[in-house]
């Protein structure tokens, strides 16, 4: 994708080699190995045949469930050692080193054994061989190490903690070997491990959508996108930050990555940023920031829409529904923040000439009919998720017929396949350690004495778990991607809450929030430091001013948690738009206190009003929200006033 973001302007841009070497610093998945001529081929039509499977099973197979998830799960460890090496590094071509070919077969024939023996394996009950136990440690140790390489180690420390916790505490076997046999039992022949929600929703949903998205970027949709954010705002002052903002959110609806989304579209947006006059930093972190909030962006929202709506127990559409203004009011939020900065820094926007002309790019908005249809067919219950993903599939093939330079040949449809195929296995492994955390919590009972003690320590004061629980989240989910965050923050964090009274949707919103923001928040703030590598910025400042631009994420899961009016439940129409008004003046409170402008520079007295105003009128009560505005005002119009005083202040702010 970088190669169609590198023609949307004559900006100053990032180098490929730079663009690829931040990659691989901060994105596993782009530490891949190098396979040339024959080789290359083969490797592609396994992928290719994956994608095909995928489609296929989920759209068709009547085959028992168990025979599904170990022949996908089979698939993806096959895929991990063909595709990842075992360290980073300059690889050498068409080369994999004979141990890693050992493990391969091993790991993935564990897997199919399951496959061709699970009928047998399922009416087994406790009755487990020692060699079938043996063949469950190969499997989980073989899934262990294709996530180290294309995940990376945070999620396995996570992982690590709970199956050691379990093997010397948890597990009530007097004997080690009694509770290692029964631990890998029950993580690898039944349901409550590896095969668990997470790995189920990945196969029969989650693999269909990613490979969307693959034809989706082949269509061109993502240049569009930038170029669309260029038309809109990027004549204002400080275009190029507003440009990043909505560009990111756009692309953000089919990314599943905060450091993927921040490096391809900020390879852009960074340096234009700073060619305007915004600080390294602070360009940096607008990117990193807006990139992060793309996996709370509907209908996608990194894949974690379907396991959300698995978890809590209701149709995708309603969680993609309920998304929607938390997201807004996290971009708007960023918006309003970036504005203001220009405002103070006197900053103008990219020259007219050099903008992309509306009446052209209008002409290519045929490129969001998938996505518009996709939401359409599943919103309105028109077909299964899967089913129209595929139908989006061949919605996009048609649609970039219409379009010369994107047209999607034959060879761009293997590509996709093979695109969609390889990032399956990212998601895949994720998934299954997050069915082995999960697995090593219900089993142990730890989750519940999590729980306990949380609610122990709050008493019966709710916003005290709160916090505790947004540590927890913030802590358990740095490092960790979008799908197997929320999967872990589902199992253990999101109870806490519900026993606390939340409503159990506002309590996954909630943790899956704070999940993610972790991408942002020091000191494992991946999105940001990968924003700061392209910016040449400090990386602890970038990641503190991003999750200063990001205050909409720590400040709105808090009041969805108080009154889940704001995820629309239990409301009305009128109820909806009181809310959307007080909480978008709320976010602006918000935003201009931190920043600290607004028609002329604030003292602090007045910067402390305002915020405080914004937090209430965030707060969707009719009390608060009086309150909140009448705080508001009072700071805007002394502001008002005061910059009279400075003509210059005035005028820039018109």
């Amino acid at each position: 994708m970088s190669e169609n973001l590198n023609k949307i302007n004559s900006t100053p841009e990032v180098s490929e080699e730079t663009i690829n070497s931040v990659m691989k610093k901060y994105d596993r998945e782009s530490n891949t190995r190098i396979w040339e001529g024959k080789p290359k081929i083969a490797i592609t039509l396994v992928l290719v045949a994956f994608s095909l499977w995928c489609i296929y099973v989920t759209l068709f197979a009547t085959f028992l469930e168990e025979i599904r998830l170990t022949s996908f799960m089979g698939l993806i460890i096959l895929m991990g050692f063909l595709i990842y090496p075992a360290k980073k590094g300059e690889q050498t071509p068409n080369h994999i080193p004979f141990y890693d070919i050992v493990f391969m077969v091993l790991g993935t024939a564990s897997y199919m054994y399951f496959a061709l023996n699970a009928n047998t394996i399922v009416n087994l009950g406790t009755k487990f061989e020692w060699y079938q136990i043996i063949i469950g440690i190969v499997a989980i140790a073989a899934l262990i190490e294709v996530t180290r390489r294309c995940v990376g180690i945070p999620i396995l420390i996570v992982a690590g903690f709970f199956v050691i916790y379990a093997l010397t505490v948890g597990l009530t076997n007097p004997e080690f070997l009694g509770r290692l046999k029964y631990l890998v039992r029950n993580l690898f022949y039944t349901k409550e491990g590896i095969f668990s929600t997470p790995v189920n929703v990945c196969s029969k949903f989650i693999v269909v959508f990613i490979i969307f998205g693959a034809f989706l970027e082949k269509t061109g949709i993502s240049e569009f996108f930038i170029k669309l954010a260029n038309g809109i705002a990027g004549r204002f002052a400080g275009g190029p930050a507003k440009v990043a903002v909505i560009s990111s959110a756009l692309c953000g609806m089919v990314s599943g990555s905060s450091v993927g989304n921040t490096v391809t579209t900020g390879s852009v947006t960074i340096p234009m940023m700073k060619e305007t006059g915004y600080k390294p930093e602070f360009a940096a972190a607008v990117e990193a920031a807006s990139s992060t909030g793309g996996q709370i962006m509907p209908p996608i929202m990194g894949a974690a829409a379907f396991l959300m709506a698995d978890f809590v127990g209701v149709p995708y559409s309603s969680i993609i529904g309920r998304a929607i203004l938390p997201a807004a009011l996290y971009f708007l939020g960023i918006f309003i923040s970036v504005h203001l900065e220009a405002k103070k820094l006197r900053l103008t926007g990219i020259p007219k000439e050099e903008l992309p002309k509306m009446s052209k790019l209008i002409k290519k908005i045929y490129l969001l009919l998938p996505l518009v249809m996709l939401v359409v067919w599943v919103s309105g219950n028109y077909m299964t998720m899967q089913r129209a993903a595929t139908f989006a599939i061949l919605l996009s093939i048609f649609v970039s017929l219409f379009d010369k330079e994107n047209r999607i040949t034959p060879k761009k449809i293997l590509q996709a396949l093979e695109q969609g195929g390889k990032s399956a296995i990212t998601v895949g492994a994720a998934c299954g350690v997050a069915g082995i955390i999960s697995g090593a919590i219900t089993m142990t009972g730890l989750a519940n004495d999590l729980i306990n003690a949380i609610v122990g320590v709050a008493g019966n004061h709710l916003i005290i778990a709160l916090v505790l629980t947004m540590i927890c989240c913030i802590i358990l989910g740095m490092g960790v991607p979008t799908t197997a965050n929320y999967c872990i923050m589902a199992a253990t964090t999101a109870p806490i809450l519900v026993r606390m009274g939340v409503p159990t949707m506002a309590a996954h919103f909630f943790v899956f929030y704070f999940g993610i923001v972790a991408d942002i928040t020091p000191p494992v703030a991946l999105a940001a430091y990968a924003g700061s590598a392209i910016a040449k910025s400090n990386p602890m400042k970038t990641a503190f001013q991003a999750s200063k631009l990001a205050i909409a994420a720590f400040i709105v899961p808090y009041m969805f948690c108080y009154n889940p009016a704001m995820l629309l439940i239990d409301t009305n129409p009128l109820s909806i738009a009181f809310i959307c008004v007080t909480s978008v003046l709320g976010v602006f409170g918000l935003a201009a206190a931190l920043e600290g402008y607004c028609f002329t520079d604030m003292n602090i007295v007045v910067r402390l009003i305002i915020a405080v105003g914004g937090l209430m009128l965030i707060h969707p009560a009719t009390v608060t929200d009086l309150l909140g505005l009448l705080l508001l005002l009072a700071g805007l119009v002394y502001l008002y006033i005061n910059s009279k005083r400075n003509p210059r202040d005035l005028a820039s702010s018109n």
